[in-house]
């Protein structure tokens, strides 16, 4: 049974702020931390969110892709990288569970591939765009210890 992981928070946060590590191998361990991790995004109403978040600094995030549309779908992303950049840059709004009643203005690439693994340890690239692209961008900043107010000018930086 899936358990409700406590969320980080705080932009001193060390844990928030420390590089993750690629994981090695996907053991039964691994798989029952990604479902407490999907249940806490459900949870906690995130569109995504990151191991560092729920206190382990290993590469893997979870995702809403297609949100709120018929083909939404959570995707369990492990060891992910951002292949490529489309040359597009769009402002949104973003925030974030880790930084609870944030939110902020964030300049991001409108189109990016990304690759990663899944817990079956299939390696998938997808091209995504828009809030997609926006959301595993944000998650993967987490990954290297970034939090999305980092990539915010002070003059558009509400709280």
């Amino acid at each position: 049974m899936a358990k409700l992981l406590e969320i980080q928070t705080g932009e001193k946060n060390p844990i928030l702020r420390k590089k993750s590590v690629k994981i090695k191998k996907i053991d039964s361990a691994l798989k029952k931390f990604a479902k407490d991790m999907k249940m806490t995004m459900i949870e906690k109403d995130g569109l995504g969110l990151a191991a560092p978040q729920v206190a382990s600094n290993i590469r893997m995030i979870i995702v809403t892709l297609n949100s709120k549309s018929n083909h939404e779908r959570v995707t369990i992303m492990i060891n992910p990288v951002i292949l490529e950049y489309g040359e597009e840059i769009v402002v949104a709004e973003e925030g974030c569970l880790s930084l609870p009643g944030q939110w902020m203005e964030v300049e991001r690439f409108k189109n990016i591939t990304a690759e990663y693994m899944s817990l079956e340890g299939e390696t998938h690239v997808l091209k995504l765009d828009n809030l997609n692209a926006r959301v595993i961008q944000h998650e993967i900043d987490h990954l290297d210890g970034i939090l999305f107010i980092d990539r915010v000018n002070e003059k558009t930086r509400r709280v």
